[in-house]
């Protein structure tokens, strides 16, 4: 079971010593997973702990104006640093603190203090420290001193072009399913609890498992076509979502995962779910009443269930 800590000070976490790698890891993409393939490889070699420090918030969403979509919850993005076999996360809490540190004490209290650095693998454009002051060649020069040594790890490319978090972003964004899902290895799934709501879809034919993103920003919004999972179960179950603020009826503040199911009969109140996104149907939109939206979602559902390779005759049957 991988061990988590949060703090940059404190006792040694890898007393035999750690093959580091140092990112965001925000989706866990291609890239991400040959950095992590590398350094459990380097450190089964050296005997040692493959390690991960990353941070939460991203350092990218600190400093931005506006808010950054994620491609994965902190819970996600834990659970895939353990399946990829890492032993240790440092997941430090980047604030106005971690960004008044020095690149040479956040290597010298950081890797080498909390993490007894062998070796350290990080992008070939890693910045780090107060004011970005730190970069690779930092890195070696430091390494040569205190005894570890500095890697960069090659861009993964897919169809010439960088694996990158931002690319994903910015696929995801526009309905591009299968592109996403090529950089991630995997399709784009939000994972949640069911929590209870209003009740109205229930009163218009479409009762909906309700997900609520808090504070997290969505790379997708709209009207979807979907595929679910439930527990630990694959994502199989079709189904059509809605995730957005609900503009005609009850408009939340918050981005809110509404989900049904089809064919589908049973209580998944404070379930975990996973659902898997397969293609947008449409943007979200206000309607005038009730009725109109009812239509949209009869037309939604039909679209979906023919999508899925349901048949979309029996969506109203």
């Amino acid at each position: 079971m991988m061990r988590l800590a949060r703090d940059t000070a404190g006792p040694c976490l890898a007393p035999r010593g750690s093959v580091i790698a140092v990112g965001a890891f925000d989706g866990l993409h291609r890239g991400h997973q040959a950095l992590l393939a590398e350094v459990r490889v380097r450190a089964a070699e050296l005997g040692c702990a493959p390690v991960v420090v990353s941070f939460e918030p991203l350092p990218r969403a600190f400093f931005s104006r506006e808010p950054l979509p994620r491609l994965s919850s902190v819970r996600e993005k834990l659970q895939g640093l353990g399946a990829a076999g890492i032993e240790q996360t440092l997941l430090l809490r980047f604030n106005a603190a971690l960004t008044a540190m020095s690149a040479e004490d956040f290597v010298r209290q950081v890797l080498v203090g909390r993490l007894a650095a062998r070796e350290v693998w990080v992008g070939a454009d890693f910045r780090f420290g107060h004011g970005r002051a730190g970069d690779v060649a930092m890195l070696e020069r430091l390494g040569s001193e205190l005894g570890f040594t500095a890697r960069t790890m090659p861009s993964v490319l897919l169809d010439d072009s960088r694996v990158s978090a931002s690319r994903v972003r910015l696929l995801l964004a526009a309905g591009e399913f299968a592109g996403a899902a090529a950089l991630l290895g995997r399709p784009f799934v939000i994972e949640g609890r069911v929590e209870r709501g209003n009740q109205l879809g229930r009163t218009l034919g479409f009762p909906t498992a309700n997900i609520h993103l808090h504070d997290r920003v969505s790379p997708v919004q709209g009207i979807f076509a979907v595929r679910v999972g439930l527990g630990e179960s694959e994502c199989s179950w079709p189904g059509v979502a809605s995730l957005g603020v609900r503009p005609t009826v009850n408009q939340v503040s918050e981005p809110l995962l509404e989900v049904h199911l089809f064919d589908f009969a049973g209580d998944l109140y404070g379930r975990r779910m996973a659902v898997e996104f397969v293609a947008k149907l449409r943007d979200e939109q206000k309607f005038d009443g009730l009725d109109a939206l009812k239509a949209q979602m009869d037309h939604d559902a039909r679209s979906a269930r023919e999508i899925l390779g349901m048949n979309p005759v029996l969506a109203r049957a």
